[in-house]
């Protein structure tokens, strides 16, 4: 018999709703915590940094805090990311950006170069799976 786990969405004040059907983050009862994709949108839906990856990338991971926090977690307990770029050559300035969120040990990481995320003005996208005490 499978063990069911029970599934609550994370709310969280002062950040956009999201723009389509998914949760911004899941806890299960096992205490994960699975965040979706988060791109450079302020509180308003209004995209910060432009043409800039790096400025882009300070509030995605701005973002992401802010849902991690809102669960209970901390930056700290970040496990796994997955960075989405749509060019390589902002692989170095993000990671400039990830090194000021991300205290060492950092989270295992996966980097994806993509042709395009939800909106041609997304450069950077990081979603991530945090253990919560």
């Amino acid at each position: 018999m499978a063990q069911e786990f029970e599934r609550t969405a994370v709310e969280v004040p002062g950040h956009p709703a999201p723009a389509g059907h998914y949760s911004h983050g899941i806890v299960t009862s096992g205490r994960l915590l699975f965040v979706a994709g988060q791109v450079a949108l302020d509180e308003n839906g209004d995209l910060v940094g432009g043409d800039d990856a790096a400025a882009q990338a300070e509030q995605v991971l701005t973002n992401l805090q802010r849902v991690i926090e809102a669960a209970g977690g901390r930056m700290a307990d970040v496990a796994r990311t997955t960075l989405y770029l749509t060019r390589l050559e902002d692989r170095g300035p993000v990671a400039e950006v990830r090194k000021e969120f991300f205290p060492a040990p950092a989270p295992a990481n996966t980097l994806l170069v993509v042709s395009s995320l939800a909106s041609p003005e997304y450069l950077v996208e990081i979603d991530a799976i945090v253990p919560l005490p």
